[in-house]
């Protein structure tokens, strides 16, 4: 540090602000050339700008220094996917990023939401990933190739008919139809609070009340959980919940121990709120194009 700008007394001014730099000759040499009052604090360990609006501008600066390397980056990542590109029909390289378009799957969509910067484009239909996410992309193209061909309408197609009139269609059938009765299972003498957030087997829901009715157990071992012979239980219903509900949800410090799983319910950790809420945030965009299209005469399109 030279002499001319090291802060020998130790006692910046009273306004100003003060901000970390990464170690190295070139970005302490632009920091300097933008803010030239800037003087080294021995006794604060940063550099420390006077001025009431000094930290406004090494705000602003410091979003500059991000976005050029950003820039930098995706100009990298674009010269990766030159040298060797990911050739797949769901998977076209656009000038500012890599666009993604394949049939709808819940497989795909957690593994785009897993790439940093990703973004879902609900006007175009399609997913955006920035040239930076490359490396990230590339690790997990594999899967999202393999879930998207899986979910091919005539992939599909094919699968119905290979298990068409065998038990596992007759058991897929009846997943689906207790599944849209919308009850669950709970101990008759401890069952959980209604109206708020509630982990189950099934996920996050929202219990509205009970008639009394007693499940039987192979229902419930068969659809839901294991049920113990020792324990009584009966049918609750319940309705998802909505975005602001679970926003507002205070998550459990911990994940359901053995216990809570066996009773079948318990307060859902910060990890199934995650997934409830973006479920919940997928439901009311899917509201609101359905409005919008009603609105204009089109028709809505399946995907997240």
């Amino acid at each position: 540090m030279d002499e001319q700008t090291k802060d020998t007394s130790d006692r910046p001014p009273r306004e100003g602000a003060t901000t970390d730099l990464p170690h190295d000759r070139i970005t302490v040499e632009r920091f300097r050339q933008a803010f030239p009052r800037a003087r080294w604090s021995d006794r604060l360990n940063a550099w420390f700008v006077p001025g009431r609006t000094a930290e406004k501008r090494i705000g602003r600066w410091m979003a500059e220094l991000e976005a050029g390397a950003d820039r930098f980056a995706d100009e990298k990542g674009r010269d990766a996917f030159t040298f060797e590109p990911i050739k797949s029909r769901y998977l076209e390289a656009a000038p500012a990023f890599l666009q993604i378009r394949t049939p709808y799957s819940p497989s795909v969509v957690n593994e785009i939401r897993e790439i940093p910067y990703a973004r879902w484009d609900a006007d175009r239909r399609l997913w955006t990933v920035p040239y930076r996410s490359l490396d990230e992309l590339r690790q997990r193209w594999p899967a999202i190739e393999a879930a998207a061909e899986r979910n091919e309408p005539e992939a599909r197609r094919a699968r119905r008919e290979a298990i068409k009139g065998t038990e596992e269609d007759e058991a897929s059938k009846a997943r689906t139809r207790e599944r849209r009765r919308k009850r669950y299972p709970v101990p008759a003498e401890d069952g959980p609070p209604f109206e708020r957030a509630i982990g189950t087997h099934v996920g996050v829901v929202f219990f509205i009340g009970t008639d009394g009715e007693l499940a039987d157990r192979a229902t419930v071992s068969a659809f839901y959980f294991p049920a113990a012979n020792s324990e009584e239980f009966v049918w609750a219903s319940w309705r998802t919940g909505t975005l602001e509900e679970l926003v507002t949800t205070w998550p459990a410090r911990t994940p359901p121990d053995q216990d809570e799983l066996k009773r079948g319910w318990w307060m859902p950790d910060l990890e199934e709120l995650r997934i409830a809420r973006r479920d919940a945030k997928s439901r009311r965009r899917a509201s609101e194009r359905k409005q919008k299209d009603n609105s204009s005469g089109g028709r809505t399109a399946d995907h997240p």
